[in-house]
């Protein structure tokens, strides 16, 4: 008689309990009520599963072994299975096998008795290993070794041909009564299946493999193919690459910041749109998609309010680009590795033909982080600097540790990973860098494994005569911001290139600089003479700049000059800004005193703001913005328990088992409710009782008493742990609780 799954789970210990319930976490939501609730979920066809792609190819062949053997419907032995799946599957790996599949609670029982979940014949293939329906007749009986050796030399290449698998054959030819193929049909070697499709039965695969029923099982993993790639230069290349991550994500704000593109009625970013942004960032299409992506689940940027919303920055952007290169890349890379999103989707037809938009709902897939962390850890298994031969070999070996995994996309995930994780850093010449170990196994030790991994920032520039500044590495945070402020970057890569300009030098004075900040700036901070040509060009920019004053009236200007404001009054250019003079020095708008700066500098002029103390006042533009609008990334599916947890979980099945195996009497019948909470106290024994709570809850507990007088029971609660005093009053129904 087998054993059911319920019994087989009573009689195992807490610890595996709680191993099943951590590798099928779904049957822990909601929590089971007792042992029962638990059986039945275990051998649902969904949970099943799951469950099943967890395993590696060896599990999962033992599995189908099962099903070949009816395990479903009746017990078989492991020496069956053994049997099934061939000589070269060593005792002690399937044994290994064996025992992941009863941690999973897929199968069960003594080595002599295992038992299948019945779910599991829907979740394998439909021809388990390779092999056809079983079959009544000829093939099913003991003339089979007699009738294949009769079979002619073109027969048997038929059948050996359905015998390695698939075993369904279409032939048009199985028609003619003397082809080979209907030859085999009217001796019962193959059924019929339609008019064009024949079947080998399950007896005649099984008779033609041999010692290998199941065929050729794939027992060792494939070699991975290691190639040491050196870890110093691997950081190195890392350390690159993420301080590339972050300038174009810099450039994607600022030109979004401006030039904002349109959302999609469908939802989305335009293809032209991203060309656009590839364009500005300097690189290919596929890695723009992926810095938008990371831009938005990064929440850097969001769709503006409005009828016809744009993609713009969010608030979030700036106190992101406030913080060191080591703070913002991590911000990044956690994005990254937790998005719920597949980029390399984008481009490609969704099921009715349309093409996947970058930022749209078709890029949503949210195992996609669960996938990552599966190549990543594959890597991380590598010594430090050691790559995989190819991300083919990778691939390959993620497809044997888990086959059902990853879809018909499975070895493309592989691809797009690496291929995302090398633009960010993670990974470099194919192997995983330390910041990328970091990121797996300890976030929190991202920031400082990044930090070892960067060029040593530097202090200082190399001024030219042609009116540029090269910075022949990463600059310090400060002076970056300096030289951002008061030049624009011309080619950025190994060296930045800084251009200087008249309208640069204005927006350094504009923010506040003196002529002799910016003389102080270049003297200090440059390796080389400061040249001519730029002392020359600071100063004329600076002489003409700030000598129109503006505030706020609603706004103003003033200069001692009064020849220069008689000329601000008479300039055709200026009518539009409806100056009037209040003295003699001193003139007022009602427009806005941006609209008045910008007017002004459009006529030639180079006015400068100040606030009510005559300092300068920023009033750089720095475009857009828009509220940020946090987006969950973190891993799908249930959480997984800790050890506490699982163990209460545990607890609180075996305590339901308990109450469901309580007889519950009438209290006539064991005497009354005092004297059978006393006799239980007296025998240490535990007791089911059903009561109303204060508020009128009907509520039922079982209960170790050890206290019964002055009208009030009072016990350990058998499932928490906890005392409990409960009213005799209160008491509706009670019953021992039966012992074993």
């Amino acid at each position: 008689m087998p054993v059911p799954l319920v019994d087989w789970l009573r009689a195992q210990d807490d610890e595996m309990l709680s191993t099943l319930l951590r590798l099928r976490p779904d049957l822990s939501v909601p929590p089971p009520a007792d042992l029962v609730v638990l059986a039945t979920r275990a051998g649902v066809r969904a949970s099943v599963h799951r469950a099943c792609d967890d395993l590696d190819s060896v599990t999962l062949a033992v599995l189908e072994a099962a099903v070949v053997a009816d395990a479903d419907t009746a017990p078989v032995a492991a020496t069956e299975l053994s049997r099934l799946l061939g000589p070269d599957l060593p005792a002690a790996t399937l044994d290994g096998a064996l025992r992941a599949l009863r941690d999973r609670a897929l199968l069960w029982g003594p080595d002599g008795e295992l038992s299948l979940v019945p779910a599991a014949r829907e979740v394998v293939p439909r021809h388990p290993g390779g092999l056809g329906r079983p079959a009544s007749g000829p093939a099913g009986s003991s003339a089979l070794p007699e009738l294949l050796a009769a079979v002619t030399p073109e027969e048997r290449r038929v059948l050996e041909a359905l015998a390695t698998g698939p075993p369904i054959g279409r032939s048009r030819s199985g028609t003619d009564p003397d082809s080979p193929v209907g030859r085999l049909l009217a001796r019962g070697l193959l059924l019929r299946v339609d008019s064009e499709t024949v079947e080998l039965p399950r007896q005649v695969g099984l008779a033609l493999r041999g010692e290998r029923p199941m065929g050729q099982i794939p027992v060792a993993p494939p070699d991975i193919g290691a190639i040491d790639r050196r870890a110093d230069l691997v950081d190195r290349t890392a350390g690159g690459a993420a301080l590339e991550v972050l300038r174009r994500l810099d450039l994607l704000i600022a030109f979004w910041a401006h030039t904002p593109p349109p959302v999609l009625r469908s939802g989305g970013l335009g293809v032209r749109e991203l060309r656009r942004a590839a364009r500005e960032m300097d690189t290919d299409e596929a890695t723009a998609a992926l810095f938008v992506e990371l831009a938005l689940g990064a929440d850097l940027v969001g769709e503006s309010d409005g009828v016809a919303p744009d993609w713009v920055p969010t608030t979030t952007a700036d106190v992101w680009a406030a913080g060191g290169p080591e703070i913002r890349w991590s911000t990044i890379a956690r994005t990254w590795l937790d998005l719920p999103r597949l980029p390399g989707l984008i481009g490609r037809k969704d099921d009715a033909g349309r093409a996947i938009s970058a930022l749209s709902d078709g890029v949503r897939r949210p195992l996609a982080p669960r996938d990552r962390r599966r190549v990543l850890a594959g890597l991380a298994e590598l010594p430090p600097g050691t790559a995989p031969a190819s991300a083919a070999a990778l691939a390959d070996l993620l497809a044997w540790r888990a086959p059902r995994r990853g879809g018909r996309l499975r070895d493309e995930l592989v691809a797009w990973v690496l291929a995302e994780a090398t633009v960010l850093g993670v990974v470099a010449l194919d192997a995983i860098t330390g910041p990328g170990r970091a990121l797996l196994t300890d976030p929190d030790r991202l920031v400082a494994a990044l930090r070892v991994t960067l060029p040593e920032p530097v202090d200082h520039v190399l001024l030219q005569a042609d009116l540029t500044a090269v910075a022949p590495g990463p600059l310090e945070t400060a002076l970056a911001r300096e030289l951002d402020l008061v030049a624009d970057v011309e080619s950025a890569g190994g060296a930045t290139v800084y251009r200087f300009t008249e309208a640069t030098i204005r927006r350094a004075l504009d923010a506040g600089r003196s002529a002799a900040d910016l003389h102080e700036l270049f003297a200090k901070r440059s390796a080389t003479p400061v040249p001519q040509g730029l002392t020359y060009l600071v100063d004329d920019v600076a002489r003409r700049h700030g000598q129109l004053r503006g505030g706020v009236a609603s706004s103003f200007l003033r200069s001692d000059d009064e020849v220069l404001v008689s000329e601000v009054l008479a300039h055709p250019s200026t009518g539009a800004l409806e100056l009037r003079r209040i003295a003699p020095t001193v003139l007022v708008s009602s427009l806005p005193l941006v609209e008045v700066l910008d007017g002004l500098r459009a006529a030639g002029f180079s006015p400068a703001a100040e606030d009510t103390g005559g300092a300068v006042l920023d009033l750089t533009d720095r475009g857009r913005r828009t509220s940020p609008r946090r987006r969950a990334t973190g891993r799908s599916g249930p959480p997984e328990p800790d050890a506490e947890q699982l163990a209460a979980l545990v607890s609180r099945m075996r305590a339901g088992d308990a109450m469901a195996g309580v007889r519950r009497g009438a209290a006539a019948a064991n005497g009354s409710t005092l004297d059978l909470l006393r006799s239980a106290a007296a025998a240490h024994r535990s007791v089911w009782i059903g009561f109303v709570d204060a508020h009128g809850v009907a509520s039922e507990r079982v209960l170790a008493p050890h206290s019964v007088g002055a009208g009030v029971v009072e016990g350990r609660d058998t499932v928490s742990g906890d005392v409990h005093r409960v009213p005799l009053h209160r008491i509706t129904s009670i019953a021992l609780v039966e012992d074993g």
